[in-house]
């Protein structure tokens, strides 16, 4: 398997670096999710063929580009999210770079759950709307809501085990 990936590696690595140019901002991005992307490669759990090895480096690709996009849209949000506080209440360089990268975590696991899942796991959790309140505001019952929220639990707790 490494075998392979190494060819993969020299025959299409400028290839698909010159691709990912044209997808994102810099050189930078370009060139970690160029290499990335042949790490995941190496993570694939099926067999990889090489009839089509352009066809499986462009989906792990745009996989990666779709989420570095999300992320910058999640770090976006969260760094007007704290020039809007005031500054006593503004977490240190420190934290914020923690409560940063935990945002982007719980986002990469609540991933693929449907909306009403995840609005009904944040309105609880972080909003601090009862159970009640959160199946009144979603227009669903409240044993729906638990379901929703325990199914988004599983999904954080486990997502790395799926």
């Amino acid at each position: 398997m490494a075998n392979l990936v190494e060819h993969l590696y020299k025959d299409h690595h400028q290839w698909l670096y010159r691709w990912l140019l044209k997808k994102l901002p810099n050189r930078h991005f370009a060139k970690d999710i160029t290499e990335d992307t042949f790490v995941g490669v190496l993570k694939e759990k099926k067999t990889i063929t090489p009839q089509e090895p352009r066809a499986l480096l462009l989906t792990i690709a745009k996989g990666m580009v779709s989420n570095f996009y999300r992320h910058q849209k999640i770090e976006e949000s969260y760094l007007e999210f704290i020039a809007s506080l005031p500054e006593e209440y503004a977490p240190d360089p420190e934290t914020q770079v923690i409560l940063l990268d935990a945002i982007i975590e719980l986002d990469r696991r609540l991933d693929g759950l449907e909306l009403m899942v995840k609005q009904a796991f944040f309105l609880t959790q972080l909003e601090g709307l009862t159970q009640a309140q959160t199946a009144e505001h979603l227009n669903i019952s409240i044993a729906t809501v638990q379901r929703y929220i325990i199914k988004a639990l599983h999904q954080c707790c486990f997502a790395d085990l799926i």
